[in-house]
């Protein structure tokens, strides 16, 4: 899956044209490499994540284009 799909399908960011941008500005790490939009992305990558003033790592846990917002928080975990 896409990057920019899964932070929109997760809830992470709001919407896909917004994660675009964020990927496209070098705010978006996957394993430590800057990630374009186009980035694939699967079960057990780390992403780092800075918005605005806040940095945050999640790991992911699971892929899936359909997904309720009660169930948005099962694809990530945050890390330390």
């Amino acid at each position: 899956m896409r990057i920019d799909k899964f932070l929109k399908n997760s809830r992470i960011i709001k919407r896909r044209t917004i994660a675009k941008e964020a990927c496209a500005g070098g705010r978006i790490l996957i394993n430590n490499r800057v990630a374009k939009a186009g980035t694939k992305v699967s079960p057990g990558d780390i992403l780092t994540i800075s918005l605005g003033n806040s940095e945050f790592k999640i790991e992911v846990l699971d892929i899936s284009d359909h997904v309720s917002k009660d169930r948005s928080k099962e694809l990530y975990r945050y890390l330390d």
